[in-house]
């Protein structure tokens, strides 16, 4: 299987003689990035007013799924080889899908389940029997609550998130939204961020915050997620507002950045974020998917896949039609690993083979807890792998130890062809996953140059695939 992420906060024990390049990710950024595919539920009232953002007026009782079914959800995410679900608990109408002792305007004053339901505690549940993570959407816009606009409506939304992140944790992911518009009183609110930071940190430790700002993850920059082709995981979080920033910046992130902000991918299985009928035929392929993932996870991000569960309160057939063919997809194209067992080596620049875990092997032995740590001067190094017998392959997939940083400013992919050797790829950043379409070729050797980096240059894993394609 194509090697997720990471397990490598063992490695900055195991590795303290390659000086990391600072700013380093957190032991919960680390955990974040190893998720790569997870999913987005939008799904309140807009779900069955057929609208995308409600005005905050709608009658509680239009919430009222006839068929609510987490499991259902659970079960499909992780057939479709995710590992983390997020939920929109409270959207921009400020209605409430868990009963809360805050607002007036939630599933407790629906007439589904007698007003006795609660969506987040479900979800919570099948979360636990399919061994998915379970993160939150909360708006902090809130078009229906009378507070909001005043001073006071910021300890309402602490209240509000402490509520979910002690009533419904673990919590792994809180997701911010900058939208920040009128209330009933025809006022906007100043977010008090510092407030609502601190108390995500004091309730879910674990949990990474994501805004476009961060602190612990980014948006990407658009909605169609696609990172670019320069991805840094680093950027200056003082050049960037929550709700106004710069999408090209974000979308890039920065080389010289202080901060270790890495990129989330968001986007739609459909063309709306809630479910609206008329979009049944309107599911992206399982070639679409996989195209979004490679330009995604394979670009040094995360995909945050959203799948709106339909006014059932399961998610629609065509949906999950589509994520098994997703998977059926990945599987194909990313299931055997033609690298492992060639014979790697260093010929110029040289390597640490003396300091266990550093030898040019690392880089094929399916382990991201080891690495090639290459002798370099200024970030120049270079990897070979020699095959037994000629490899046909059309993908090439690099990793680099980002636990102790991220180093690679440009590369070239090289193979050993019938021609001699040629060049089949090159880019600038790798990261924690960069992923390399190539036209296929049949190859003896494979080598990899890193001409420019931060630091001496690294690599954890080397691997190639065949899609058949």
């Amino acid at each position: 299987m194509l090697l997720t992420a990471f397990t490598l906060a063992m490695a900055i024990q195991q590795t303290q003689q390659l000086q990391p390049v600072t700013p380093v990710p957190h032991k919960r950024q680390l955990a974040w990035q190893g998720l790569e595919t997870y999913a987005f539920c939008h799904f309140g009232p807009n779900t069955f007013t057929d609208m995308e953002w409600g005005e905050g007026k709608e009658d509680p009782n239009l919430f009222n799924p006839t068929d609510l079914d987490c499991n259902q959800w659970c079960k499909t995410f992780k057939d479709a080889g995710m590992k983390q679900v997020i939920i929109t608990a409270k959207h921009h109408d400020g209605f409430c899908l868990w009963p809360t002792k805050y607002s007036t305007h939630t599933v407790a004053q629906s007439k589904w389940k007698d007003g006795k339901g609660d969506v987040l505690a479900e979800l919570r549940k099948a979360c636990n029997k399919y061994g998915l993570k379970m993160g939150v959407y909360l708006s902090p816009w809130d078009r229906n609550h009378p507070a909001y606009g005043t001073p006071e409506y910021n300890q309402v939304f602490a209240n509000m998130l402490k509520e979910v992140l002690t009533k419904y944790g673990p919590i792994y992911e809180v997701w911010f939204d900058g939208a920040n518009g009128e209330g009933p009183n025809g006022k906007r609110q100043v977010y008090d961020w510092d407030l609502f930071i601190k108390t995500v940190r004091e309730y879910a430790p674990e949990a990474v915050i994501f805004s476009d700002a961060g602190p612990d993850i980014r948006w990407v920059g658009n909605e169609s997620g696609i990172a670019g082709e320069t991805c840094w995981s680093m950027m200056d979080r003082a050049k960037v507002k929550i709700g106004g920033s710069d999408q090209a910046y974000l979308n890039v992130g920065d080389a010289k950045g202080p901060d270790w902000v890495p990129a989330e991918c968001d986007v739609s299985i459909r063309p709306g974020w809630f479910y609206h009928a008329d979009q049944d035929a309107k599911v992206k392929s399982p070639e679409a998917l996989l195209d979004l993932f490679e330009r995604s996870v394979g670009r040094n991000g995360s995909l945050l896949l959203n799948v709106p569960p339909d006014r059932r309160g399961r998610i629609h057939e065509n949906d999950v039609a589509a994520l098994m063919g997703f998977k059926e997809l990945r599987d194909g194209v990313y299931g055997k690993n033609l690298a492992r067992g060639a014979r790697a080596s260093c010929p110029t620049g040289g390597s640490r083979p003396e300091q266990k875990g550093h030898s040019p092997g690392a880089v094929v032995d399916g382990r991201t807890t080891t690495f090639c740590w290459i002798e370099s001067a200024g970030g120049f190094g270079e990897v070979w792998l020699e095959f037994k017998e000629p490899v046909a392959f059309d993908r090439v997939v690099l990793q680099e130890p980002v636990a102790l940083g991220q180093r690679c400013e440009a590369f070239v992919v090289e193979a050993m062809t019938e021609q001699g050797w040629t060049e089949i790829a090159n880019g600038t950043t790798i990261g924690a996953k960069r992923i390399l379409k190539a036209t296929r070729t049949t190859a003896t050797k494979l080598k990899v140059v890193i001409r420019k980096g931060r630091g001496e240059a690294a690599l954890s894993e080397i691997a190639l695939y065949n899609s058949g394609r």
